[in-house]
């Protein structure tokens, strides 16, 4: 009997084309909520996930459950814990959304510096010299504070400075120091956050680092610098953010990301001058969706084979040998 591969949200035709040549039944999933899930996911072996919920209640209706293979860097909508002890293999695709989230975080950072988009607004109201009370800034020689230094931090890095002239300073406990770039300064929680002009997040979403980002950050920070999350909404705390945005303890914030998605139009952040959002979009590029719909595949074809993944996030009991 052939495997069936449950994809509750659209993914790239490569994706799909790849599943079917591996000779594998796609179910397209009725819906992303998580009841949806439980209802789908009976007969299935395998899950291809965007952004729908895996929660236990999923996983232990997913009797058969192999693996669920998330479509993405990210995967803190899946029950890692669950997984593990049912014996799931939970993957993802590290560097699929790589160098798009990176162009798109260099984009906003000029963007921010500009003030491109609040000079748009004034023109499309015919006020073509608001640019002359609302000038923007220059990068070069700057400093950029990078929060997590992984694949994504990295890359970001590498083209700003490269590719601006920017200092680059850099947090995150983890990073091996021989292995980080000559011109990447490694440095401390609270040292980054008062010496940058510019503090971009690249940390996933945690238990643990959940609003860790907040007043306090927020009062260490320059009043000329700008706040930058095209990470996960939830490592920030927002009222404290809109409270620095509103007090203009910092200059203003780029954020393709908020705590709760899709947005809440009531959100005071999405009518503030010195805020630009965006819909998370970072990664939303034709080249990237393919990468990570492709990877995503790839990690069920190998686990399906009886092999080991390529990207686990998990060990699944029974399975560390």
């Amino acid at each position: 009997m052939g495997f069936k591969v449950l994809v509750p949200q659209a993914i790239a035709k490569e994706g799909m084309d790849d599943l079917k040549r591996f000779g594998y039944e796609v179910k397209m999933g009725s819906g992303a909520k998580e009841e949806d899930l439980i209802r789908d996911v009976v007969d299935c072996d395998a899950i291809l996930l965007r952004t729908a919920p895996v929660t236990r209640a999923v996983l232990e209706a997913g009797k058969k459950l192999k693996i669920v293979a998330r479509h993405g860097a990210g995967y803190n909508n899946v029950d890692l814990e669950a997984a593990s002890e049912l014996g799931i293999w939970v993957t993802n695709a590290p560097d699929s959304t790589t160098n798009s989230v990176a162009e798109f975080t260099v984009g906003a950072i000029i963007a921010a510096a500009k003030r491109t988009f609040l000079l748009n607004a004034a023109l499309k109201k015919e006020d073509f010299y608001f640019k002359n009370t609302h000038k923007g800034m220059d990068l070069i020689g700057k400093t950029v504070g990078i929060v997590g230094l992984g694949r994504i931090g990295g890359r970001t890095a590498q083209k700003l400075h490269d590719g601006m002239d920017m200092k680059i300073l850099a947090y995150d406990p983890y990073a091996n120091p021989d292995k980080v770039p000559e011109y990447v300064k490694l440095t401390d929680w609270d040292t980054l956050f008062k010496e940058s002009d510019f503090v971009s997040l690249h940390m996933p979403s945690t238990k643990d680092n959940r609003g860790c980002v907040g007043k306090r950050e927020f009062d260490m920070m320059k009043e000329s610098a700008y706040f930058i999350n095209c990470a996960r909404g939830e490592i920030v705390d927002q009222a404290a953010l809109t409270d620095a945005l509103k007090e203009n303890q910092i200059a203003g914030a780029f954020l393709d990301v908020l705590e709760s998605e899709p947005f809440d139009k009531n959100w005071p952040l999405l009518n503030m001058d010195n805020v630009i959002v965006t819909p998370h979009m970072a990664s939303n590029t034709e080249e990237c969706m393919m990468l990570m719909a492709t990877q995503a595949a790839s990690q069920i074809h190998l686990v399906l084979s009886g092999e080991k993944p390529t990207w686990p996030v998990n060990t699944p009991k029974g399975k560390n040998e």
